[in-house]
């Protein structure tokens, strides 16, 4: 049975149907010109899937625009935040099989997406107004479908999976999933589950904050815990 490609918030039939739609935003824009914001999400959703994705993104991504490479290729091409540039190649990454450590990523943020959940729902409860909270960078006020729960760095989440897997000398070729048809997959160990879920709760500093913050890192953030980060409470 063929199983659809989930990028970010958006799910596609076929690769040929993923290739597709990100040919169409390379080529809707002229040479230069940034993304929207739409499209910026699709392209960091993307990139998310990326085995080093923090080296990707580096300090924070402030823009995604179009570039020009010989013969007058056109190119996604990551700006960030300190002017340094590097290109993107969205069909490499759609092509590309699967990793053993992009796997492991994958099933670790689906095993805390509830924490996420109950961490962004309690935040509405303590600081909802007419349905709309801040964001915490911004201090903008928006609605729960534009709000993301993030990871403030240093301990972004792959940072968060890179330790927990030397923690606990974890070899990736012996780790056991359980696939389910249309789902997400899950790890077969369930101590496994309650490992990381707890080592998660504990490194973890989160924000809710604007979508687009939250997948382009483009805040600086420091070592230190503060005072306004959220935290997951409980322990399995």
């Amino acid at each position: 049975m063929q199983t659809n490609i989930q990028i970010g918030r958006k799910e596609f039939k076929t690769k040929k149907e993923a290739l597709g739609h990100y040919r169409k935003i390379l080529n809707t824009y002229e040479i230069g010109d940034a993304l929207t914001i739409s499209d910026f999400e699709d392209l960091m959703s993307l990139l998310a899937t990326h085995p080093r994705v923090d080296k990707k993104i580096g300090v924070g991504v402030r823009e995604i625009r179009i570039g020009k490479l010989r013969y007058n290729t056109r190119a996604f091409e990551i700006v960030r935040i300190d002017d340094t540039t590097e290109y993107f190649s969205y069909t490499k990454r759609i092509n590309s099989p699967k990793s053993n450590f992009s796997k492991f990523l994958k099933t670790c943020r689906h095993t805390i997406q509830e924490d996420l959940r109950l961490v962004k729902l309690e935040y509405f409860k303590k600081h909802s107004r007419k349905g709309m909270v801040k964001c915490q960078e911004t201090s903008e006020l928006f609605k729960w479908e534009d709000l993301s729960v993030d990871h403030r760095q240093p301990n972004t989440f792959s940072v968060i999976v890179d330790r927990f897997i030397e923690l606990h000398d974890i070899d990736l070729d012996a780790i056991e999933y359980i696939s389910k048809d249309g789902a997400p997959d899950e790890f077969a160990d369930i101590n496994l589950i309650k490992a990381f879920k707890n080592y998660h709760r504990e490194k973890a500093n989160l924000r809710i904050v604007r979508k687009d913050l939250n997948l382009g890192r483009s805040f600086q953030a420091r070592v230190k815990r503060q005072k306004k980060d959220l935290k997951i409470e409980g322990k399995d």
